[in-house]
């Protein structure tokens, strides 16, 4: 379950397309078109799934969020150690539907870190990736949380944001990859990003919620291994 890059991680979020049988369903086809095309593909479904999902896949699994708390008396806290139990080898952080402040970041990313997981900490703007940048996450999505969920994507709407985020934030951290996200829907999407300088993209409502997910995932997988 290593994760490469370029990488399409698709959040699962709470939508009803991808709870239980229908999220292990997704998860197989994107394990499936992952292997075909020889692109890293990674999913991160409800906390709930994650344990089912990661047990029948062997693509990365990611959790949604997690919270820093120690084992212990912490009732309905999500610990890391429980995320790396469920199966899942990383975690989404700071998401713009799960805002976090600047201190539960940096002891949620020295926690991961502690057990072995991957973060990928989700940022509105350059100037923000930068400063969680220095944070040293694994990764920092850069998502405008106007265009989430919109179909208009930030790599054909705002594609100054995926240029200047990838400068600044290599410019302090450079070994910080640089995903976007918000809007993507076509693999022209997912190409154009890269070209302008990010190593993957954060996924949601374009492959979940899509007609034809595998449709979608295929156009992807096509455009990053040409």
């Amino acid at each position: 379950m290593k994760v490469s890059y370029p990488l399409v991680l698709i959040n699962y979020k709470t939508y009803l397309e991808s709870l239980g049988n229908r999220g292990v369903l997704l998860a197989k086809t994107v394990e499936r078109i992952s292997r075909e095309y020889g692109v890293c593909m990674a999913v991160a479904p409800q906390f709930v799934d994650i344990t089912r999902i990661s047990k029948e896949v062997s693509i990365p699994v990611f959790s949604q969020h997690l919270d820093p708390e120690p084992p212990g008396s912490h009732t309905g806290h999500i610990t890391p150690e429980s995320i790396k139990e469920a199966g899942a080898c990383g975690t989404l952080l700071n998401h713009s539907e799960r805002r976090l402040r600047a201190d539960i970041i940096e002891d949620s990313i020295k926690r991961s870190r502690e057990l072995g997981l991957l973060t990928c900490v989700c940022a509105n703007t350059s100037i923000i990736g930068k400063a969680l940048s220095t944070l040293n996450p694994d990764m920092v999505a850069i998502e405008p949380p106007e265009l989430i969920g919109s179909g208009i994507s930030v790599s054909k709407a705002k594609p100054e944001v995926i240029r200047s985020s990838v400068e600044m934030i290599k410019s302090v951290s450079p070994s910080v990859r640089v995903l976007c996200g918000a809007g993507i829907t076509e693999g022209i999407d997912v190409s154009r990003a890269i070209e302008l300088g990010s190593e993957g993209v954060l996924v949601a409502s374009g492959v979940v919620k899509a007609k034809d997910p595998e449709k979608i995932l295929k156009d992807f997988a096509n455009s990053l291994s040409r």
